[in-house]
C-alpha cells in the first residue's frame, strides 16, 4: 500500500486481516453464540451484607444517578452485578479499550514498527524549494524549551543545513484523514485542551500554553507564549491587596476555529504567574508555523506563506514523495505511549494512537480503521461486540458506551495475555500517581487499586483490579451517568470500591 512498507509486517497484516475477516464477517454467528452463553455463576458471592452496604452507599448519592458495578474474581465469577448489561457513557475509560487494542496489535511486533513512525521533514525539487513537515501520526513531537527527545529544533537544523532560502512552509498531515473532531463531541471543548484536534501531525500536545502575569496596578496582565493567537487582552491587574473577585478569574475565550481569543479576568498584583492552554483547531499549520519562526532563527529566509494540507475522508492515503527526506525523528515505544496516555488521561494522544492502529491494521489512517481493531479486540475476549460502542478513542464524545460487564471481562482477559502486565503498569495507582494520585489516599486501596478513570459531563468511571485486604485480587468496572449538579459521584464510586475491598 502506498506510504505504509516502513511500518507494515506481512505476518502482522496476514494476521489482522483473518482476525477481521472472523471477527467482522463470520462475528453475528459467534456474538449470539456468546450472548446465549450464560455468564459464570459466583459459587461464593459476597455476603449479603456487604452488597447491602455497597448499595446503601450508592443510594446516599440521591435519586437520578444510574450506577452500573460488576467485580468478577480469579476465576471470573461475578461476586457483585448492579446494572451489568447497562449502556454507559465511559468518559476515558474509553482509552482502555484504545491501548489495549493497541497492545495487542503490536507488542509482539518489532520494536520500530511498535513505536509507529516519525515525524519528517523534506525539501521539494524546486530552485527555490518548498519545505515539507510531514506527519506520521508521532504526537510528542515538541518544541518546548529544554526539548531532548522528538524536537522539531532537528529537523530545522536539517533544512538550514542544507539552504538558506525557502519559498513555503507546509505542514502535512496527510497520513490521517481529516477528521479532527469525532461525532458526539461538545462543541464547546474544542477550544480547550480537553478537546484539541487530531490529526497526523501536531506539536507539543496540540496545545497552545500561555503565561500571564500581573501588569501595572488597573492596566493589563503581560502574556507570554506564542504568538499563534491574537489576544484582546481584557483583563485586569488589581492594585496592591486587593483580592480578585469570587468568579472574576482569568480565563481566555475562543471560538471553535477562531485565530482570536478574548482574555478576562483579575490578577492580583503579587501573583505567580497563572498558565493558560488552548486548544489548537489547525494542527499541521501550528507546527509548519512553529517550524517557519525556527528557520527564520537560523538565518533561513521564509519567501512564501505557511500553509496545511489534508486529506478529506474518502480520499486513500498519499503515494510516497520521491524525495528522501532530510531528516526523521523516532517516536517513544508503545508502552511509554500507552503509559502517558492512560496515566494522564490524554486525550490526543489517544485519538492519534486509535488512528495509528488502524493504519498498523491495513486501514487508511481513518477512526473507523482503528474502531475496526478495537472491534476484533472485543472478538478476541470473547466480549460480546453489544458490550463496548466507540466514536473516539479518548471518551470525549458522548457516542461512547461501555456495560461493566463487558469492561469488567475485558480487564479480566487482559490480565492473561502477554502484554498485560504492560497494561497494567500504565494504569494509574491509587494514592500514587496519575490522575488517581489524590484518590484513595490513606485507605485500604492506596497503593492496591490499579484502574482507568473516566470524567465527561455528569459521568464518572473507574475500572481495573483492586487487592483486597485478604489479598484477593478482583477485577471490577464501575460507572456513574446522569450524575446531578452537586453530587459527587467519583465519591459514591470510591465509597462502594472501599467496601469492597474489605472483603
Amino acid at each position: 500500500m502506498p506510504g505504509g512498507s516502513a511500518i507494515r509486517s506481512p505476518c502482522l497484516l496476514g494476521a489482522v486481516r483473518a482476525l477481521a475477516v472472523l471477527a467482522l464477517a463470520l462475528a453475528p454467528a459467534g456474538v449470539a453464540a456468546q450472548q446465549a452463553a450464560p455468564i459464570a455463576a459466583a459459587p461464593s458471592p459476597v455476603s449479603s451484607s456487604t452488597a447491602e452496604r455497597v448499595a446503601a452507599r450508592l443510594a446516599e448519592a440521591g435519586a437520578g444517578v444510574r450506577f452500573g458495578l460488576v467485580v468478577l474474581d480469579e476465576a471470573g465469577n461475578e461476586l457483585i452485578a448492579l446494572n451489568p448489561d447497562g449502556r454507559f457513557i465511559p468518559g476515558s475509560n474509553t482509552k482502555m479499550a484504545t491501548t489495549a487494542a493497541a497492545l495487542w496489535l503490536l507488542s509482539g511486533e518489532p520494536a520500530a514498527m511498535a513505536a509507529g513512525e516519525g515525524t519528517r521533514v523534506r525539501l521539494s525539487e524546486a530552485r527555490v524549494p518548498d519545505v515539507v513537515l510531514e506527519g506520521r501520526g508521532d504526537p510528542w513531537l515538541s518544541a518546548a524549551p529544554g526539548c531532548a527527545r522528538d524536537c522539531l529544533a532537528v529537523l530545522a537544523d536539517a533544512v538550514a543545513a542544507r539552504t538558506r532560502r525557502v519559498r513555503n512552509v507546509i505542514g502535512d498531515a496527510r497520513w490521517f484523514a481529516d477528521e479532527r473532531w469525532p461525532a458526539g463531541m461538545s462543541w464547546n471543548n474544542i477550544p480547550s485542551r480537553s478537546g484539541t484536534a487530531t490529526a497526523a501531525l501536531s506539536l507539543d500536545d496540540n496545545e497552545l500554553v500561555l503565561t500571564v502575569s500581573p501588569g501595572d496596578p488597573g492596566g493589563v496582565p503581560e502574556i507570554d507564549g506564542p504568538p499563534y493567537l491574537t489576544i484582546d487582552n481584557r483583563a485586569v491587574t488589581l492594585a496592591p491587596g486587593v483580592r480578585p473577585t469570587p468568579g472574576r478569574a482569568l480565563a481566555l475565550h475562543r471560538d471553535p476555529l477562531a485565530r482570536r481569543a478574548v482574555l478576562t479576568g483579575e490578577i492580583a498584583a503579587a501573583a505567580p504567574p497563572a498558565t493558560l492552554r488552548q486548544g489548537i483547531d489547525d494542527p499541521a499549520h501550528y507546527a509548519a508555523w512553529t517550524l517557519a519562526r525556527m528557520l527564520a532563527e537560523r538565518g533561513v529566509r521564509v519567501t512564501g506563506e505557511v500553509r496545511s494540507a489534508y486529506r478529506a475522508p474518502g480520499e486513500g492515503p498519499p503515494a510516497e514523495s520521491p524525495a528522501a527526506p532530510l531528516a526523521v525523528l523516532a517516536p517513544p515505544p508503545l508502552a511509554e505511549a500507552v503509559t502517558r496516555i492512560n496515566k494522564d488521561s490524554q486525550n490526543h494522544h489517544a485519538d492519534v494512537l486509535l488512528r495509528r492502529i488502524g493504519r498498523a491494521g491495513g486501514g487508511d489512517g481513518t477512526a473507523e480503521a482503528g474502531q475496526a481493531v478495537v472491534r476484533a479486540l472485543y472478538a478476541a475476549a470473547g466480549v460480546p461486540e453489544d458490550q463496548g460502542f466507540f466514536a473516539d478513542g479518548s471518551g470525549m464524545s458522548t457516542y461512547n458506551r461501555m456495560t461493566p460487564r463487558g469492561t469488567a471481562r475485558l480487564v479480566r482477559w487482559i490480565a492473561r495475555q502477554p502484554w498485560g502486565a504492560a497494561f497494567e503498569a500504565s494504569l494509574p495507582v491509587a494514592g500514587r500517581d496519575g490522575t488517581l494520585a489524590n484518590r484513595f489516599r490513606g485507605t485500604l486501596l492506596e497503593g492496591r487499586l490499579m484502574a482507568k478513570t473516566g470524567s465527561l459531563n455528569a459521568t464518572n468511571a473507574l475500572s481495573g483490579w483492586l487487592i483486597t485486604r485478604s489479598g484477593r485480587r478482583l477485577a471490577f468496572a464501575m460507572f456513574a451517568n446522569d450524575v446531578p449538579e452537586g453530587v459527587s459521584g467519583t465519591a459514591a464510586i470510591d465509597g462502594a470500591l472501599a467496601i469492597l475491598a474489605e472483603d
